[in-house]
């Protein structure tokens, strides 16, 4: 019973701050390119610099394993939600370049350093069977608060301008984080983490299959959309059906990922996810169709969603002791790719733009040879480093 009440406890903790951050985060997306054009007159240059900075905190993940030498992890994840929050609320009042940047950043860093202490803690508090279901179920929640963000912005939109709305947005952030913080379901008996940066050889695998995951996300993230825009005139309301679309699917289908990584194991899982992926940008690349087009976005969103197999594989191979800073260093080499990919894409695309959905097939099948030097029986003594 002592621990599954600390089970319960580090979950709830999570639930809410997953809950704050999401409200936060998705409606400064959705509300961010509206506000920056109708009030702040910012160009197509201006809001590439704001996208561009938001990628910086990610790259620098790796500088919160110094922050939890002061203070301690899930306190970490407390304040970075409140930080997220502060950011969002405070992007309505600077409606400018040089005031998104400095908001953006902001909120960019609590994003992140959130996301590195809720896969920490994931991993280290939750057993190997556990770890996938509660990552499901978390996921699950993100798209359901996603839809209610999104339904609230609809309504709301009319009777409240962009700073109500982004403070109102931001203030529950806030006070997710600042609730969490007055919160302790840390454990006293959990292996001492290490809080400094260390790259192992042994783990080459989760090293390589992170960047390749980081590098095929940044192709979907920024192309994808552009794609269904320029090639298939998809309007704002085509899309906005899509994410809807998206989230409502997600919050049903995460929890099956979950217990199909306990079911068949990280190699099948990811085996899965590369091998359809490969087909969804070939199609990206080469269909005609804007029904199918939308579809395949559709079913690249549902698959990204198997990427945790990476993480509870990281689980399963690392010491206890490394699990923090297995999170820390995995968010930095995910975002190497957001450093040159746009930008490289961005100059394939003017030459073919197959080209660049071709170099994605590239990275599934490189991803998919990978994953099969995980054994089909996972276990941390039959991993051979």
């Amino acid at each position: 019973m002592p621990e599954m009440l600390k089970q319960r406890r580090m979950y709830i903790f999570l639930l809410v701050l997953v809950v704050g951050a999401h409200v936060g985060f998705q409606g400064w997306r959705t509300l961010l390119n509206n506000f920056a054009v109708e009030v702040g007159g910012l160009s197509g240059l201006d809001i590439g610099v704001v996208q561009s900075v938001r990628e910086i905190p990610g790259f620098l993940a790796l500088l919160a394993l110094y922050v939890i030498l002061i203070i301690k992890e899930h306190r970490l994840a407390a304040l970075s939600v409140a930080v997220l929050g502060l950011g969002v609320a405070l992007t309505g009042l600077f409606p400018s370049t040089t005031g998104l940047v400095i908001t953006t950043l902001i909120m960019s860093f609590g994003f992140h350093y959130f996301e590195t202490m809720n896969q920490s803690l994931t991993l280290q508090y939750f057993s190997h069977s556990e770890a996938p279901l509660v990552m499901g179920r978390l996921r699950s929640v993100s798209a359901l608060t996603n839809i209610t963000v999104g339904g609230f912005i609809y309504v709301m939109a009319k009777a409240m301008g962009y700073t109500e709305m982004f403070a109102l947005l931001g203030a529950v952030a806030v006070a997710a984080g600042l609730w969490a913080w007055t919160q302790d379901p840390s454990s006293t008996d959990m292996p001492m983490q290490h809080k400094k940066m260390q790259f192992k050889g042994r783990y080459w695998l989760y090293y390589v299959l992170t960047f390749l995951s980081g590098a095929r996300r940044q192709i979907f993230v920024a192309f994808a959309v552009f794609l269904l825009v320029q090639k298939f005139d998809y309007t704002i309301q085509h899309i906005t059906i899509l994410f809807v679309v998206n989230n409502v699917l997600n919050y049903f289908i995460n929890p099956l990922i979950g217990k199909g990584v306990n079911r068949f194991g990280e190699r099948a899982v990811l085996s899965m996810e590369y091998g359809m992926l490969t087909l969804v940008f070939l199609g990206y690349a080469y269909t005609e169709s804007a029904w199918l087009a939308g579809a395949l976005y559709v079913v690249d969103n549902i698959f990204f969603n198997f990427s945790m197999g990476i993480k509870t594989f990281y689980q399963k191979i690392a010491d206890k002791q490394d699990i923090a800073s297995g999170m820390a260093v995995g968010f930095t080499v995910n975002h190497i790719a957001a450093v040159f990919i746009p930008a490289l894409g961005g100059l394939a695309w003017m030459v073919d733009y197959r080209s660049v959905f071709l170099a994605a097939v590239g990275l599934s099948l490189f991803s998919l040879a990978l994953v099969q030097c995980i054994p089909w029986q996972l276990k941390k003594a039959q991993y051979n480093s």
